[in-house]
């Protein structure tokens, strides 16, 4: 078999999603340094990359609803890899990490995730606590960057386009649900403010993705108050590019977290 025609192995498909995850859609080409490295890596073309990330858009309801046309074909085994990640996010967040990590080392990834099972089971505490700061690390680096790149970088509400500024919010809380806790669909790209706001329940997104702010900031006498957040009221957010946030999540966040 040729490199174009070769089937996509499990590992390849892992990493090529984790990657178009965390990439903006309108950078999803064989010219973009980061497919071109996932490519030589995977030993594949930056074609053949670029169309596989291309194949996963076309399985993304917020990519398809917009009228786009040209998006690949998507495959079964695409299809297996987009649900795999949608019912467990946390672990193949890790999952994939460590397969990269492996691929960069020139190593087998499947040796070096039983590698690492076996150096687990044998750590102290303190190795031990390191594991779990390490794997909380990329667990909120994937978040933030899949968060921010379906947002391309801006504010949600205010289209603030500094990334020192932005956050990748959770609309249900970390504490609140597991399961989504690194779910794309469960995050609004927001500025420090709204962010800070919209955990304090003083701000929320409705369901049909509009801002509504609190009736105790609309009583306030200050007009900074008025023109960041008050302003906004009743205004559209910018609707990101992957991974529209879940109504259902949204509703969660105004009838638990609000403050009328």
């Amino acid at each position: 078999m040729t490199a174009k025609t070769k089937l996509w192995r499990r590992e390849e498909l892992l990493v090529a999603f984790n990657l178009y995850c965390q990439m903006p859609f309108g950078k999803m080409h064989k010219s973009n340094p980061d497919v071109i490295r996932l490519a030589k890596l995977i030993g594949r073309t930056p074609s053949s990359v670029a169309m596989k990330l291309v194949n996963f858009a076309s399985l993304d309801p917020a990519i398809t609803g917009t009228g786009r046309s040209g998006l690949g074909n998507a495959s079964a085994a695409d299809r297996k890899m987009w649900n795999e990640f949608h019912n467990d996010w946390e672990q193949l967040a890790l999952e994939s990490k460590h397969v990269l990590n492996a691929l960069a080392k020139g190593e087998s990834s499947s040796v070096a995730l039983e590698d690492e099972d076996r150096v687990e089971s044998e750590m102290n505490y303190e190795g031990a606590t390191k594991t779990v700061l390490m794997e909380a690390r990329i667990k909120q680096s994937f978040f933030r960057n899949a968060v921010l790149s379906g947002y391309q970088n801006q504010c949600c509400i205010s289209a603030l386009q500094e990334p020192r500024l932005l956050i990748a919010s959770h609309i249900i809380p970390w504490s609140k649900d597991k399961s989504n806790r690194l779910n794309p669909r469960n995050g609004l790209c927001l500025s420090a403010l709204h962010d800070r706001a919209f955990d304090q329940g003083l701000i929320t997104v409705t369901p049909d993705y509009r801002v509504r702010v609190s009736k105790q900031l609309k009583k306030l006498n200050d007009t900074f108050n008025e023109f960041s957040l008050v302003a906004f009221d009743g205004k559209p957010i910018l609707r990101p590019q992957k991974f529209t946030p879940n109504p259902e999540f949204l509703n969660f966040h105004m009838e638990n977290i609000f403050i009328q």
